[in-house]
């Protein structure tokens, strides 16, 4: 749906306009730029929030300046409309605003600023501060002063606090518009997204990967996404998942890739060539080898890795470094110096925890006694012993898709029967959601998150037939595909109302 730019606003804060305008500071480095980058960023942060916004609705209105963006949106809309401001990179505040349109004199903002905003500061200490663009016959602080004086003595107040208030009302006068600030969050910096090139992901599904991808997208880079197949097609639904999920929270404006790459015949030939203890660094090079070839076909210039120095055994810096021979490609590492707790963390702030914490770890399975300080003349020779043919067929099996495809190609890679009518006794549904709220069915409902599924799952009587439920059918898809792959479960289904 084309979302409609309009180069003027409807007032706010009527009753009959129920509309919220937000106002969108620019991450502080953007503004630091050059007049020629600075301007191509605000374009793309612009064309970004046109595609994201144009998802909900064709009223609602984007409109750029040289140093923010407006957006006005129907109050239908408003969550979600906050949390996509909230979620898109090159954003670094997001005001909610009242507008009102035709303010020439002191005495119309005054008495409208205390019309919206008197109940504010009752049985409070306040500060009012303005800023101001345009031509006026007043100052900013004409305008604090007065209004700050009618407020004053319009309300029962502990007073005006010019250094520690309780309440601090912002007013932003443009012209003859004024901007009332009602609440002000947090963006989520970074540049805008498609501004800083492409890179490919290594991606395991656990916390480093998942932080890692979440940092290069939120500065401004379009992620794609490589994976390598080492446990079956319910490894590859776990990370198709949670790959879905980082796109559709963080980089939606841009359509990206997922490259699926069977590794199966890949560790049985590194079993048969190598040394017990450089398995571990020769399945990373490896991996980074293919990720090249894919690179070079996606005219991808980098690669990134979410390893964090001496967490594991193949993660010290001579390990890194002999990882690194195999490729000429920029390997970016954003986690390299952050702790563990520091990464769960940032896992637990972007919602990813709930998935690492339920996917399997199969990198080191193959590490024994591993080397932790390896030897490059040694590396060489293991390395010459590995046929390399078995990753280039590897690498041609390779499955790529859009990210935004991942719901249908799981559909109809592993089609989970969907069941639409309840009408039978017999089955149970099993909400998902992380919402405290539980479907009401005609049948048993019961309330099981999705990340306590596979433990909770195995608890439940199993001579019942067992219907997953989501809000749009695809956490219960996988979901349920995940059951039957990985625990051989037999008797669950997805409900999907019609």
């Amino acid at each position: 749906m084309p979302l409609r730019q309009k180069q003027g606003y409807t007032t706010v804060g009527t009753p009959s306009v129920k509309t919220q305008k937000f106002i969108l500071k620019l991450f502080p480095e953007i503004m630091v730029k050059g007049a020629s980058a600075k301007k191509q960023m605000v374009g793309q942060l612009y064309n970004n929030l046109v595609k994201l916004l144009g998802r909900y609705s064709a009223e609602i209105t984007v409109k750029k300046f040289s140093d923010k963006i407006e957006v006005v949106t129907p109050i239908e809309f408003l969550t979600e409309v906050r949390q996509t401001l909230l979620d898109t990179p090159g954003i670094e505040q997001v005001l909610e605003a009242l507008q009102f349109d035709g303010m020439e004199t002191l005495d119309q903002i005054k008495v409208k600023v205390n019309e919206m905003m008197a109940k504010e500061i009752i049985g409070k200490s306040f500060v009012v501060r303005v800023k101001r663009s345009g031509q006026h016959p007043f100052r900013s602080l004409d305008i604090e002063q007065t209004v700050g004086g009618y407020m004053l003595a319009h309300n029962d107040t502990k007073g005006v606090d010019l250094h520690h208030p309780e309440v601090t009302i912002r007013l932003e006068l443009i012209n003859k518009q004024l901007n009332i600030i009602t609440l002000k969050h947090a963006g989520l910096s970074g540049f805008p997204l498609g501004t800083q090139g492409d890179i490919l992901s290594l991606m395991s599904g656990g916390f480093d990967s998942t932080v890692a991808s979440y940092l290069t997208m939120k500065r401004g880079i379009k992620t794609h996404f490589i994976f390598f197949n080492l446990g079956g097609i319910a490894h590859e639904i776990g990370v198709k998942q949670v790959a879905l999920y980082l796109w559709s929270k963080f980089g939606a404006s841009h359509r990206v890739s997922f490259i699926s790459v069977p590794f199966d015949a890949v560790i049985e030939e590194i079993f048969r060539s190598t040394h017990e203890s450089y398995m571990g660094v020769t399945l990373k090079r490896l991996m980074l080898l293919a990720s090249e070839k894919v690179a070079n076909e996606l005219e991808i210039d980098a690669l990134l890795t979410g390893e964090s120095v001496a967490q594991v055994s193949s993660q010290t810096l001579r390990n890194l470094a002999l990882i690194d021979q195999v490729t000429n490609k920029l390997i970016l590492r954003p986690l390299a110096t952050m702790n563990k707790p520091e990464i769960i963390k940032i896992a637990s702030e972007i919602g990813t925890r709930r998935f690492a914490e339920n996917m399997p770890e199969y990198c080191g399975v193959i590490s024994k006694n591993p080397i932790t300080h390896g030897s490059y003349k040694r590396m060489e020779k293991e390395a010459a012993r590995f046929d390399y043919s078995v990753l280039d067929k590897a690498v041609e099996d390779a499955q790529k898709i859009y990210v935004d495809e991942i719901i249908d190609d799981v559909t109809n890679a592993a089609p989970v029967e969907v069941i639409h009518d309840l009408n039978d006794d017999k089955y149970v549904v099993i909400d998902i959601r992380t919402e405290d709220e539980c479907i009401q069915t005609p049948c048993k409902s019961i309330k099981i998150p999705f990340h306590k599924l596979k433990t909770e799952f195995k608890k439940l009587p199993q001579d019942k037939e067992y219907l997953l439920y989501c809000d749009k059918g695809i956490m219960s898809q996988l979901h349920a595909q995940y059951l039957r792959d990985a625990e051989d479960v037999k008797n669950v289904r997805v409900y999907r109302p019609e």
